[in-house]
């Protein structure tokens, strides 16, 4: 059995059979208000806890608020920073502003996606990184849609290739099914599909595992909450949609997967 890390989210490694393979390279898909950034902000904060330190790359967020935003669920990232285990490397400001100024890992071109990589590379091994967050690729190829596959694969090969397990976020419309863009599927280790779908009057929050290279996982839609601590997912239910309507079902013994 190949090597696991420990996502620590309740739920989640359980329908994973144990956590994700050591240097996959997992899409987290959806669309917005779906929790993606939370999932992957609490990936990266559980690995602090276990003593794994990692980067998480910003390219639609100024780098202060991500960490007010992690705060929010109690996610205090600045003493794992002190220590050398933490490190945002910044796309998002251009390296504008007092506080680019203080930063350590800047991309003054996010659209330059030769130099990101550099500088992801040199975060990880400055750290000794084991997990990582790109928030989010879509904003690498959201223009250039024909090259998507192309750029995942290149950050894909320093990724795995440097030992790191990561997430990255793929935005995709309300109404579109699919992951994010041409070829990016392909190119990924695993897909997470998390959706946020009206259902009766009622939004209901779910995801699905599509795939994972290196381990079974749970073929079914499993229903989550986001709460004050962060995502709980409810591997032992069901969520199963009808027209209108949908149904939670209780997993019985006969059931696990």
């Amino acid at each position: 059995m190949s090597e696991r890390v420990k996502t620590g989210i309740p739920g989640f490694d359980e329908i994973l059979h144990g956590g994700i393979p050591k240097r996959n390279i997992v899409l987290v898909s959806g669309g917005p208000g779906t929790g993606k950034t939370i999932l992957s902000q609490q990936f990266i904060w559980n690995g602090l806890q276990m003593g794994e330190p990692g980067i998480y790359v910003v390219l639609e967020e100024h780098p202060a608020q991500v960490k007010q935003n992690m705060k929010q669920f109690g996610w205090d990232v600045t003493p794992f920073e002190k220590k050398g285990m933490f490190e945002i490397v910044d796309a998002f400001t251009g390296g504008i502003g007092e506080y680019a100024k203080r930063e350590k890992y800047v991309v003054p071109d996010p659209t330059d996606v030769g130099h990101l990589v550099d500088v992801v590379r040199d975060a990880i091994k400055d750290l000794n990184a084991q997990r990582a967050v790109i928030d989010s690729v879509s904003t690498l190829y959201i223009t250039r849609p024909s090259l998507a596959r192309g750029i995942i694969m290149q950050i894909k090969k320093v990724l795995s290739g440097l030992g790191v397990t990561a997430f990255l976020v793929s935005q995709v419309s309300v109404t579109e099914r699919g992951f994010g863009g041409p070829g990016v599927e392909h190119a990924a280790d695993g897909i997470v599909r998390l959706d946020l779908d009206e259902i009766g009057g009622e939004l209901k929050r779910s995801l699905i595992v599509w795939k994972m290279r290196g381990t079974s996982h749970s073929m079914r839609r499993h229903p989550f909450e986001i709460t004050d601590k962060g995502i709980v997912v409810y591997h032992n239910k069901v969520l199963k949609v009808f027209r209108g309507s949908y149904e939670e079902i209780e997993k019985g013994k006969s059931e696990e997967e």
